[in-house]
């Protein structure tokens, strides 16, 4: 049996994780609409072996655009600049289920599967940022659980449109003028409580079978999505305990739904600043640290929290603070777990949280970097992580010119691409039509509202 391989993502946020990363000597401010600065990272990360590029996005004027940049292009029209750049290099975007509809998204993500030979993932997001809700019609979100039962039916309904050509139901025979097999082109007919789509697609199947499915979110409910359908998960983890028991419930729920679980990708986000002593990275760090604003950390932790920043003593512990019922509950456990188990204070959490995105950060030399991520992985915590650079493209840069090499060293991580597809570069396979002969979905669902 060949050993496990390490998976590795670039999650591209616009000038990187830092709040502060368009304001490093090497960043360009206006990269973050600019579709060359996103192919020369995807060409970098290709360079490096990289399973994919990820590219996560909100559909709205939101965080703090007076101070950084921001998610602006849509996913799907940069990954198509970017499959046109590269030739092995995985492609994620994300898209909202509250804010789509299952056939236009069905359509673009297989339409840039083909383009791209089967490079696709499609990275499920209900929203959670209330901003977004006024750009459509609406001035609330849904409440969570219903974001995340529309999702759930979002997803089957778009997985259903993705089967609904058999593999040879083209035909394009001149001599006879027969182009399409219709009999082997489904309607899906779908009748749910969100939804009411007949079918079928009218873009076939790509060379992977249909676009990965990845998954965004560590709520109760994320999970659940996630165990139903996700094939890749970008998680939230601080300790290896964290992983291995988020791993764990992830794939303990999959098998609930009849799936194995053990097939499912688990990528934790990872930021990272590299020097290369200990000293350079730490002073790196307080660099950029001395570039952002003074009251944007504040904000962060406190919109995270849900609470007025003038509520916060910066010298005093995190006060008790209830869940929040919508909003972004996987960072808001990730903050207080972690000023629970360390004793941060308020000006703590600010430095851990506020200039960042609210993931792991690793400040060291390579070796350290290799080192901790080999301790990771080889725990079965993860099966990788969606790394993010403190500055882009510089902080990408060096982590393949210096971490990849020592992974491979020790026989962790690809020398070069065995495989074109993104489902052969995390390992996954090539699912058939639900509709194709033989296979165990060979009718389609009807979802009455769950």
């Amino acid at each position: 049996m060949a050993p496990r391989q390490l998976h590795l993502n670039v999650n591209t946020l616009n000038a990187g994780f830092y709040s502060s990363a368009w304001r490093a000597p090497s960043s360009d401010p206006r990269a973050y609409a600019d579709i060359a600065h996103y192919v020369k990272v995807a060409q970098i990360a290709e360079r490096g072996t990289f399973d994919a590029i990820f590219l996560a996005d909100v559909p709205a004027f939101s965080d703090r655009p007076d101070l950084r940049p921001f998610q602006a292009l849509e996913p799907t029209i940069v990954l198509a600049h970017v499959a046109a750049a590269t030739e092995h290099l995985g492609l994620i975007g994300t898209a909202s289920t509250s804010f789509n509809d299952p056939y236009n998204l069905a359509r673009r993500f297989a339409s840039l599967d083909i383009a791209s030979n089967g490079r696709v993932g499609w990275n499920i997001v209900t929203t959670a940022d209330a901003s977004a809700a006024r750009n459509f019609g609406t001035d609330e979100l849904e409440a969570h659980a219903n974001r995340y039962e529309r999702a759930d039916e979002f997803a089957d309904v778009v997985t259903a449109l993705w089967d609904s050509w058999e593999d040879d139901a083209f035909v394009g025979d001149k001599a006879t003028g027969h182009f399409i097999d219709t009999a082997k082109v489904h309607p899906i007919e779908h009748r749910g409580r969100h939804f009411s789509v007949r079918g079928p697609l009218n873009v076939p199947r790509s060379v992977q079978g249909r676009p990965v499915l990845v998954q965004a979110g560590g709520s109760a409910d994320g999970i659940r999505l996630a165990a139903r359908h996700a094939e890749a998960i970008f998680s939230v983890a601080h300790t290896l305990e964290e992983a291995l028991a988020f791993a764990g419930s992830v794939r303990t729920q999959a098998r609930t739904f009849g799936r194995s679980g053990d097939d499912i990708v688990i990528l934790p986000g990872l930021a990272t600043i590299i020097g290369s002593t200990e000293a350079e990275a730490r002073r790196r760090e307080e660099e950029l640290w001395a570039l952002t604003p003074g009251d944007y950390g504040l904000r962060r932790v406190a919109g995270i929290l849900k609470v007025d920043p003038a509520s916060l003593d910066l010298d005093g512990p995190l006060p008790e603070v209830a869940r929040p019922v919508d909003g972004m509950q996987t960072f808001f456990d990730a903050l207080v777990g972690a000023a629970d188990r360390e004793k941060l204070t308020v000006r703590q959490l600010i430095r851990r949280f506020g200039g960042s995105t609210g993931h792991r950060v690793i400040v060291g030399t390579p070796e350290a970097i290799a080192d901790d991520i080999e301790a990771w992985f080889t725990a079965g915590a993860v099966d990788g992580f969606n790394l993010m650079p403190d500055v882009l493209p510089e902080g990408l840069e060096v982590f393949v010119d210096h971490v990849v090499p020592l992974l491979r060293k020790r026989g962790l991580f690809r020398t070069h691409y065995s495989g074109r597809t993104l489902r052969e570069h995390f390992g996954l396979p090539r699912p058939a039509s639900r509709f194709a002969p033989g296979t165990a979905v060979s009718a389609p669902r009807v979802a009455a509202g769950r």
